[in-house]
């Protein structure tokens, strides 16, 4: 009989995908990698690690219920769902930033260097979700799930959003020359920001690894 999907089975589930999709956009920035895939496959290594995001967010939505708390719910889930959304909206962004570099590439179009251009709106997504994750990690007592948040994972997933935005500025196009205003900035600030984004998931997961679901019954 085959076992039953459980909360930890999702919540195993989602830091894969924030896991995977951290390894992928910190590999895109690599230089000898960019090098040796070339363009087109450096900016579809950008895509599909944003895919993995939005997977991964969409099932922390999910885990933080499908519509927003009500009036009488906890501050900390209030805080939870929000952040959990506002997440979700920014990996579109995200999926919408990389997929329009990836086709540019496909036609011969993209001038960037590196095989995305980071969006400002999605990591402006990722800012404010991570900030208020930080009142849902703080109140985690509150939450229906305490093991939805924690604080170690909530302040590497901001630190890794304040690299994103420090990314997103240095993609910024300088109208006199048209060229980015920090190429490095653009590399470093999304490889630092992944780092950070893969820790947080990978800490997750370690946080679930002894616990054992009590509704799954033996195969």
């Amino acid at each position: 009989m085959p076992k039953p999907r459980t909360r930890v089975t999702r919540l195993r589930r989602e830091s894969w995908g924030f896991a995977i999709g951290s390894v992928l956009f910190a590999l895109g920035v690599v230089p000898w990698y960019a090098a040796a895939v070339g363009p087109t496959w450096d900016a579809a290594t950008f895509f599909v690690g944003s895919i993995f995001f939005t997977a991964a967010a969409f099932v922390q939505l999910a885990l933080s219920g499908r519509r927003p708390p009500r009036r009488e719910s906890s501050t900390a889930d209030f805080a939870d769902w929000w952040s959990a959304a506002i997440q979700f909206v920014g990996t579109i962004l995200f999926n919408v930033s990389t997929g329009a570099v990836l086709i540019g590439t496909l036609r011969q179009m993209s001038t960037a260097s590196t095989g995305w251009r980071p969006d400002a709106w999605g990591s402006a997504a990722f800012l404010l979700s991570s900030a208020v994750s930080i009142i849902a990690a703080q109140r985690r007592h509150e939450l229906w799930d305490r093991d939805a948040r924690t604080l170690h994972g909530t302040w590497l997933n901001l630190v890794g959003s304040i690299f994103f935005g420090f990314s997103a500025v240095g993609a910024y196009v300088i109208p006199s020359t048209g060229e980015l205003a920090s190429v490095l900035w653009v590399n470093l600030g999304t490889f630092l920001g992944a780092v950070c984004f893969f820790l947080a998931a990978v800490l997750a997961r370690r946080s679930l690894h002894d616990e054992t679901p009590a509704t799954t019954p033996s195969a």
